[in-house]
């Protein structure tokens, strides 16, 4: 199995910075695809950012020039640098990686249990 323990979140003021981690263990063949969701309180949980094996990363519209998603491969770690933070920023934040355990098993999709981030004055 894989575990995935997300860190970072908080309460903060708009305007202001986060930095959210996540850490995965486990008897990990190979992580490929990484990235953070996020669900905001009655809505559907939607992707804000992810990123490949060889950096290529992807972003929601509502996050793009403001939050920086990126990895580092040695730690299996994904990190999200959330800047410019907005009122509407406020959701639990979720780790998502896309894993093999085996070489022969196909990827899995695998979830933190979410941090929260507030972003209120």
């Amino acid at each position: 199995q894989v575990q995935l323990v997300e860190s970072g979140g908080g309460l903060v003021q708009p305007g202001g910075s986060l930095r959210l981690s996540c850490l995965a263990s486990g008897s990990i063949f190979r992580i490929n695809a990484m990235g953070w969701y996020r669900q905001a309180p009655g809505k559907e949980r939607e992707l804000v950012a992810s990123i490949t094996t060889s950096a290529s990363s992807n972003y929601a519209d509502s996050v793009k020039g403001r939050f920086t998603i990126s990895r580092d491969n040695n730690k299996n770690e994904v990190y999200l640098q959330m800047d410019s933070l907005k009122p509407e920023d406020t959701a639990v934040y979720y780790c998502n990686v896309e894993a093999k355990l085996y070489v022969l098993e196909p990827s899995k999709s695998y979830w933190g249990k979410g941090t929260l981030v507030i972003i209120s004055s």
